[in-house]
């Protein structure tokens, strides 16, 4: 570690050493986070580290450790093409809605909670994310580059279609990564998940027990693993109970695919009593309809959502919905992926949180 690109007067490891008794290459190992050092010897430095108000040069640091202290944070899926016709619809427009990629990320309260359980992580060790999109093949492609030049650490990656070739590619080149949701492709790589079956079951049983026995489910885009696993809960459970036969339409996940679908199951089941949306935004979408079409929640027709994201609370009424636990799974993630960058070596992984159900007024 050097001290040469510091500007004048700011505190050295020569500071740091003086104040907590020690060496300069005892200060350097310590901040490296070098192991073999005792514990009351580290914890002196650290509070001389605080006392002078030393940090460290992380261009210098960068040389040492071959680390940047950067995490990608990347949210991939389907988007416009370069090579897409002037005038053609967007890859992953929903149904035509004509929201942008990067739109329909940031009108998604889901992807906050990622960045926020990922901050909430990276930040006390001295890490950072650097947000990437990679909705192109041309996007994908700048992001394995950037990653192959060292301009992050590894990559934490969100993903938002099925076909996404994107994990693969990343594996492929030896790179470290970690994703959200099992990913649709086989890929020997690390990733955090919800057991999504069960959170399903707890919708169903939670209509049922209400006395609904008129229900529909509302799913997301059917290619994704997420759905088919929540589709299969929730009809397992309503099998279970005597109900083989459930209502579906697809969604896209965003609120105006929630109103769309609810509008298809209205005009052909009008004497439905209970919607399992399979997130909160298509089940606030379900709502808005329900309440323009004279139904009253729940006690016309009850509604659950899934998630429990800030959608939840403002929908009106406040959704029952299915808790996943976004933030701390994102937290387990950039987890993963620093326990990765230790261990270069080490075997693939998965940590599945189970779901819990919140009651709200509306089911």
């Amino acid at each position: 570690m050097t001290d040469d690109l510091r500007p004048a007067g700011t505190p050295t490891l020569e500071d740091v050493a003086r104040a907590a008794g020690v060496s300069r290459a005892t200060v350097s190992r310590v901040i490296n986070g070098v192991r073999n050092v005792d514990p009351v010897i580290q914890e002196a430095v650290r509070s001389a580290v605080a006392s002078t108000g030393y940090a460290p040069n992380r261009a210098a640091r960068s040389l040492v450790t071959r680390r940047t202290d950067a995490i990608a944070l990347v949210v991939s899926g389907a988007g416009v093409e370069p090579e897409a016709e002037e005038g053609a619809p967007p890859d992953g427009a929903d149904g035509g809605e004509g929201a942008s990629f990067t739109g329909q990320v940031f009108a998604d309260p889901f992807f906050g909670r990622v960045v926020t359980g990922v901050v909430n992580y990276l930040r006390p060790r001295g890490m950072h994310p650097v947000l990437m999109f990679a909705e192109t093949s041309r996007a994908r492609e700048d992001v394995v580059a950037f990653l192959r030049q060292g301009s992050a650490d590894g990559a934490l990656v969100v993903s938002t279609h099925a076909e996404d070739p994107l994990p693969g590619m990343l594996t492929d080149a030896g790179l470290p990564a970690v994703l959200y949701a099992r990913p649709a492709r086989a890929a020997r790589i690390s990733y955090v998940d919800v057991a999504h079956q069960d959170g399903a079951r707890l919708a169903a049983e939670h209509l049922l027990a209400r006395g609904c026995r008129r229900i529909a489910t509302i799913t997301g885009p059917l290619d994704v693993p997420a759905v088919q696993e929540r589709l299969a809960g929730f009809r397992d459970a309503m099998t279970h109970h005597g109900h083989p036969y459930i209502a579906i339409a697809e969604g896209r996940f965003t609120q105006e695919s929630g109103e769309t679908a609810m509008e298809r199951l209205l005009s052909e089941h009008p004497d439905l009593d209970g919607v399992f949306a399979a997130n909160d935004l298509m089940a606030t979408g379900a709502c808005h309809v329900l309440r323009e079409r004279g139904k009253r929640i729940p006690e016309d027709v009850a509604v659950i959502g899934f998630d429990d994201s800030s959608a939840a609370l403002a929908c009106r009424p406040p959704l029952t919905t299915v808790r996943q636990p976004v933030e701390a799974m994102a937290a387990e993630m950039a987890r993963l992926l620093i326990e990765r960058l230790g261990r270069p070596e080490g075997a693939a992984t998965s940590v599945v949180f189970e779901p819990s159900l919140v009651v709200r007024d509306s089911a």
